[in-house]
Order: C-alpha cells, then sequence, then structure tokens
C-alpha cells in the first residue's frame, strides 16, 4: 500500500477511537496565590467533547483515502 493509504488507515482508526471515546479530559495547573515567597495553585480538570460527527468524518475520509491509495497502486 502506499503512504497516503496508510494515512487513511491512521485516519480511520482515530475516527473509530473518537466515536469510542467520546471525550477526554487533561488537567492544567493555574496559579490562585502569588504573593511573595508565598505560591499556590489549583489543578483544573478540563473536559473536551467530541461530536460524533468528528469521527464519522475521519472514518469516511480515510476509507477514501484508502481507497485512492490502492487505486494508483
Amino acid at each position: 500500500m502506499r503512504a497516503i493509504a496508510w494515512v487513511g488507515v491512521l485516519l480511520m482508526i482515530a475516527g473509530l477511537a473518537a466515536l469510542a471515546v467520546g471525550s477526554f479530559s487533561y488537567t492544567t495547573k493555574e496559579k490562585v496565590l502569588d504573593i511573595g515567597p508565598v505560591h499556590a495553585t489549583e489543578d483544573k480538570e478540563h473536559n473536551v467533547a467530541i461530536p460524533p460527527a468528528v469521527g464519522v468524518a475521519a472514518i469516511l475520509a480515510g476509507g477514501a483515502l484508502v481507497f485512492v491509495g490502492r487505486r494508483r497502486a
């Protein structure tokens, strides 16, 4: 398979993962207090939702790339 077909396969896998997971979260540290030698931070969790349309679009685009990559070979 050509490189474009491999990119398509990876895109399809990412789309399936996006549909399976649905959302992910990450944590950041934010300064709460900064007075001279006294520093206080707070861990803040952020949630990011992945719309199902993004996963479906990635699967369709990946399938198109696989089709084009295999057709040229």
